[in-house]
């Protein structure tokens, strides 16, 4: 026994050590997206505010493909020692809820650093779509199954995954396009060929304010300021249909606790910069922070979320 505490008091001093001296060389983010995407543009920020502060290079690598896989396969193969860190949206998790067979685990390969920031999710439809409303949406959907169409930037994306949640709630049956990006799907919208779609608020807002597409509701908790009438799900009766594309900070397993929460201090201090908030404002998004535990709680919800909704939809991986 007492063996062993000696060894438990040498392992806390080396990670103490490791938390002072680090980082020690210049930190790599990987991003799993091109340059010019909302997680591109918090590495770059986050990156550069770092670099101010330490005073010590830090490089964001993007590496897209496979769903963003690439990067986070090659984050948990990384050494941890905290100089590798990842980047990435939303679908960290629902990508694996489609393709499960990746070679790491989102939880036992990762360690969680920060809920960076959150994206309101809105319901659109078309101008041509009889429904001014979410809840004519589903009375439309339920007197003609499989006959009105929505759009998605890709299967097993986050706005298929969150309209096969919405169909499920409602009991209505609506028949999936996928696209490879948002601008093809909001283009056959404005036409009319689409029905409705699932989208980040922020994007949609020229074509609604055009009159170009309805905003029939919002995934978010509360009503979003951009437009305080138009109700929220759970408002709507749908308290299931609370979703957010969110953009998270993570590092290898067992990069030492303290560097957890090193990183996680500075990261925080930085969404909290008057300048970030206003810069992230802009793309739409909310800065959170806090805690790493606030990103593992996350994970852990969507984790348990997203299978249920692809074995409903039967949704396959491409």
């Amino acid at each position: 026994m007492q063996f062993a505490a000696l060894a438990c008091a040498a392992l806390l001093a080396s990670q103490a050590l490791h938390a002072q001296t680090w980082p020690s060389r210049p930190i790599t983010i990987l991003v799993t997206t091109t340059p010019g995407t909302g997680i591109d543009l918090l590495a770059r920020t986050i990156g550069q505010k770092l670099i101010e502060r330490w005073g010590s290079g830090v490089a964001v690598d993007n590496r897209p493909g496979a769903s963003g896989n690439i990067a986070r396969d090659a984050v948990a193969r990384a050494a941890p020692d905290g100089h590798t860190l990842l980047m990435t949206p939303t679908s960290f998790i629902t990508n694996l809820a489609v393709n499960r067979d990746v070679g790491f685990d989102p939880v036992k390969s990762f360690a969680p650093v920060s809920l960076l920031a959150t994206g309101t999710l809105a319901l659109v439809a078309s101008r041509d779509t009889p429904a001014q409303s979410a809840t004519e949406l589903v009375a439309l959907a339920r007197a003609r199954p499989g006959v009105l169409n929505y759009a998605s930037a890709g299967n097993g994306t986050i706005q298929h995954l969150s309209m096969e949640l919405f169909k499920l709630e409602a009991g209505i049956d609506m028949t999936h396009v996928p696209y490879k990006s948002n601008g093809p799907a909001y283009n056959d919208i404005v036409g009319n060929r689409i029905n409705a779609m699932i989208t980040t608020i922020n994007t949609s807002v020229p074509y609604v304010q055009g009159g170009k597409m309805k905003l029939l509701a919002v995934l978010s908790s509360e009503r979003s300021p951009l437009y305080p009438s138009i109700p929220t799900f759970a408002e709507l009766g749908f308290p299931k249909l609370q979703v957010y594309t969110w953009y998270a900070m993570l590092t290898p397993a067992k990069v030492p606790v303290e560097i957890i929460v090193k990183l996680n201090a500075e990261v925080n201090a930085i969404l909290g910069l008057a300048e970030v908030r206003e810069l992230l404002d802009k793309q739409g998004l909310v800065p959170v922070g806090g805690p790493a535990a606030r990103l593992a709680d996350l994970i852990r919800l969507e984790l348990e979320r997203w299978p249920r909704v692809v074995a409903s939809a039967g949704i396959k991986a491409d």
